[in-house]
């Protein structure tokens, strides 16, 4: 067990109050500590409009049990603890279970503070929104991507355009800490069937010295990434194909290899049909981020070459011997697009 924090001076014994400041945390991630539980509740508590005793953490004390992945989080006041349990399905890694604990007595907690949490906490700051079941529990929208391992040099400015590449966002939350990013946001899109393609395209690219993680929100980190969606959706067909995983940087850095990549790249889109210009990021000579190494940008001159070539190198085409992804680009962000601009993962 640790420490983090002295508690406040409260007007109820702190022994009778323990089992009402308890909460349990199911489904931790093995890299979880004591340490990383504290410091996420104490900031998403934060953020929601959780923190009700005044300022300070309202964590006091984490124990984990590492072979059951759970913990028991100790809040430094009643009414933060039932406002913890609004956070039942926040993303932390994967989606966390947040429960009262076996020993919790209703009747007595009952007499000790709110028993149930603030109808006016902020949710939607981390990515959560209150059930419509009977159960008094929340969800997770399927449509919520959620991004984690930002650097925290990106600014929210720089998130959103990134984000945008896709599409129009209905909403976004940065979550911050005194104005400062956590490194981790939530968005939701105008057309939610972009999602995927949102996720296959960002997840895991680099970002300075840091590989993002994006998917949705509902999904554990060990599912396997959401499909690609296909054409036969005309409302998202574009002219526009994106490889990713084709390249590593040390081959784009090559000034030989990357005219043979561009020549050989060239070539490949021929096969499907006339094509506009093939754009292929390189890593920043000065060391700065580049967010779309490795991807391949194809602009056909017409949806049916892009609709070809995507159906053929989605049937196992594979460069190097490692298999290639494809994902679709909104063609009229793609119209935009500015090499020279570090948008959408392109540099």
């Amino acid at each position: 067990m640790q420490q983090f924090g002295a508690l406040p001076v409260m007007h109820l014994n702190q022994q009778a109050t323990c089992h009402a400041r308890m909460v349990y945390v199911g489904g931790l991630p093995p890299t979880a500590n004591e340490q990383s539980v504290a410091e996420f509740f104490s900031h998403v508590m934060h953020a929601i409009g959780g923190n009700t005793s005044g300022p300070g953490d309202p964590v006091v004390n984490v124990n984990i049990n590492h072979e059951r992945n759970f913990a028991l989080v100790e809040m430094r006041s009643v009414e933060e603890a039932s406002n913890a349990m609004a956070l039942d399905g926040i993303v932390f890694e994967g989606s966390l279970r947040v429960r009262r604990p076996n020993d919790y007595n209703p009747s007595m907690a009952a007499t000790l503070g709110p028993s149930q949490p603030s109808p006016n906490l902020n949710l939607a700051n981390v990515g959560l929104i209150p059930s419509s079941t009977s159960t008094g529990g929340l969800e997770v929208p399927d449509c919520i991507l959620f991004a984690s391992g930002l650097p925290y040099f990106i600014t929210e400015a720089q998130i959103k355009e990134l984000l945008e590449s896709f599409g129009s966002l209905r909403c976004f939350q940065l979550v911050k800490d005194s104005e400062k990013s956590e490194g981790f946001a939530f968005c939701v899109y105008q057309n939610v069937s972009v999602t995927n393609k949102a996720c296959e395209a960002l997840n895991g690219i680099r970002m300075g010295d840091m590989t993002i993680t994006v998917r949705r929100a509902n999904q554990s980190p060990n599912q396997p990434e959401p499909e690609l969606l296909q054409f036969s959706d005309h409302s998202v067909a574009t002219k526009v194909v994106c490889l990713t995983r084709a390249y590593t940087d040390e081959e784009l850095k090559d000034d030989l290899m990357y005219e043979y990549i561009m020549k050989d790249m060239k070539l490949e889109a021929l096969r499907y049909g006339s094509f506009r210009r093939v754009i292929i990021p390189r890593p920043r000579a000065d060391g700065e981020p580049s967010y779309g190494v490795g991807k391949v940008f194809m602009e056909f001159a017409d949806v049916d070459g892009a609709t070809k070539a995507h159906a053929e190198m989605n049937a196992g085409w594979t460069f190097g011997g490692k298999p290639v992804a494809q994902c679709l680009f909104l063609v009229q962000r793609f119209d935009d697009f500015d090499p020279d601009l570090i948008i959408c993962g392109v540099s």
